[in-house]
């Protein structure tokens, strides 16, 4: 067997000529989890819970319902909402420091979360990030007067501004009817 020493040299420059057009033709070795692309940044972290400025305990009552669409009827609506307490809608206390109430188009009220944001805005919705689509913003809250918004666009179409007016205490209007009156002798 004869060698050459220029058959030898010409065999390594194809095979290192192969191997550059099968690297060059990849521009990264995917396949083999090496690549030349830069690394992506990681996620941002997930925004960390904000307290909400009203407490759950807050909301907790009866109170009257009904909504708006046009903000100049709003005092009219507040006028409307405070009849609604002979049926009032009840804000009850959820098992885990929520609020008990609907969310839009759910026959089944279930614990709902008050959430800050980072813009100062407080929602009431399911667990998750503030401002979710099944969340609602509150609008206004005065201790007295609660309005609200659902997020979901479709939503606050359908339902507007919900102003939730609360009801006097239930001992408070008991107490007006069973008082003893004095009976004539």
């Amino acid at each position: 067997m004869v060698r050459s020493d220029g058959g030898r040299a010409a065999l390594n420059l194809g095979a290192a000529a192969a191997l550059a057009v099968f690297l060059g033709g990849c521009g990264s070795i995917g396949s083999i989890g090496l690549s030349n692309q830069p690394a992506q940044p990681p996620q941002p972290a997930v925004e960390p819970d904000i307290p909400a400025t009203i407490r759950a305990d807050e909301l907790v009552g009866r109170w009257g319902l009904a909504s708006y669409q046009n903000p100049n009827d709003r005092a009219r609506t507040e006028a409307a909402a405070k009849t609604q307490c002979r049926n009032p809608y009840v804000i009850g206390a959820g098992g885990n420091g929520g609020v008990i109430m609907h969310l839009a188009d759910e026959a089944t009220p279930q614990e709902l979360r008050l959430k800050g944001s980072q813009s100062g805005k407080n929602y009431i919705g399911p667990e998750g990030p503030a401002g979710g689509p099944k969340d609602r913003e509150i609008v206004s809250f005065d201790g007295r007067v609660l309005v609200t918004r659902f997020i979901d666009p479709d939503a606050a179409t359908r339902y507007g501004n919900m102003v939730y007016v609360r009801c006097a205490p239930a001992a408070a209007s008991a107490s007006r009817h069973t008082a003893a009156k004095p009976h004539a002798h």
